[in-house]
């Protein structure tokens, strides 16, 4: 989840746990997790050189998680400390950024202490900072003896089976661009929207036969899109799954009255994904225990050559819609490459989900 914004800024992002940390424990995941995405994504967001370290460790003394996000940021001065956990309060740092309206660290607080923690911080000016917080937490050892069985994890679509079609919803581009990759890794045919109303455009002309719907967008939300697409006869039989980041039963009773089919927490586990789909459109997964020892090691390599077999009209739309960063262009282009050259097809499209599209320009270059 936060990889690509790392490395969109040229960050070290580093997770240190220790040896002696428990493999499960009884804890409120949703308020765990949220605080950590507020408080690991805040790190990233204002720091703007060198790295950002989260370590988990456990006291055993009274059973309880520890926690440390370390930043290099610029800081935070000492007469903004008093007022940093209040609603709607930024700091200097966070205004000049632009970015947030201030209550994550007030809703992060909170949940922490609904979970009886309290979190706490050691700033300075110029070099960074650290937050920190203590959640008790209770042993799970029923759950120990999962730890021996073998876990097998889904690489690719199993052979044989239809071209699925899904459609990737989400209005930021860091999210949006985690799942493309992932599902296109797999080997589904993936397009993506950074809004309702894009959505819904291409729903209409398209027809994918599954979407993930992020809910809170700008123009039309997730909600409108949902229901715009679900009143029309041919939407019945799209499956759209909400992506929300909200825990609460209410926001999930809103997701399915507006027509979702289902709906999954934010952040995301790959697992979740796969088995929603395979839930509601059957597909069949490889997984890695089936796989042979030997695997093909041959790759295909993007060279000019091997865009040949296309017509010089097609790679000159090809170039000119690399030049625009039209990413939607450059898909509804590559559906055009026959069968017989899926490898160049799939080359090309893990070249733009890897954000190279700059490889593309070069290689379409007249």
């Amino acid at each position: 989840m936060f990889a690509i914004k790392a490395e969109a800024k040229g960050l070290e992002l580093i997770f240190e746990r220790s040896q002696d940390l428990p493999n499960y424990l009884y804890a409120d995941e949703s308020k765990l997790r949220q605080v950590l995405i507020n408080l690991v994504g805040n790190a990233i967001k204002f720091t703007e050189t060198g790295k950002v370290v989260l370590r988990a460790s456990v006291s055993e003394e009274h059973l309880s998680l520890h926690f440390e996000i370390e930043d290099t940021g610029m800081g935070i001065k000492p007469h903004e400390l008093e007022k940093l956990f209040n609603p709607f309060v930024q700091t200097q740092s966070g205004q000049k950024s632009h970015q947030g309206t201030g209550l994550g660290l007030s809703i992060s607080q909170q949940f922490a202490r609904l979970m009886s923690g309290e979190i706490s911080l050691k700033s300075t000016p110029g070099q960074g900072t650290i937050f920190y917080f203590d959640v008790p937490v209770k042993k799970a050892q029923m759950l120990e003896e999962v730890e021996n069985k073998p876990q097998t994890r889904a690489i690719s679509l199993a052979p044989n089976q239809p071209v699925y079609r899904i459609l990737v919803v989400e209005d930021k581009s860091e999210n949006r661009q985690l799942l493309v990759k992932f599902l296109t890794s797999f080997g589904f045919e993936v397009r993506e929207a950074e809004n309702g109303q894009v959505g819904v455009n291409i729903w209409q002309t398209w027809q994918p036969h599954l979407i993930w719907m992020d809910m809170r967008m700008p123009v039309i939300d997730g909600y409108e899109a949902t229901r715009q697409i679900k009143a029309n006869l041919k939407g019945q039989s799209t499956i759209i799954i909400a992506l929300t980041a909200s825990a609460f039963d209410e926001e999930r009773a809103l997701v399915l009255s507006a027509g979702c089919d289902d709906f999954v927490c934010k952040p995301f586990l790959e697992a979740v994904i796969l088995e929603k789909m395979a839930k509601y459109l059957g597909m069949r997964y490889l997984y890695a225990d089936s796989q042979p020892q030997v695997k093909e090691t041959t790759c295909y390599v993007l060279q000019k050559e091997g865009l040949r077999v296309m017509p010089p009209e097609w790679i000159e739309q090809l170039h000119q819609a690399a030049l625009r960063t039209d990413e939607q262009q450059i898909f509804s282009l590559l559906e055009q490459i026959p069968i017989a050259n899926a490898p160049l097809a799939k080359a090309l499209a893990e070249a733009v989900n890897n954000f190279r599209i700059d490889k593309i320009i070069d290689l379409t270059q007249p």
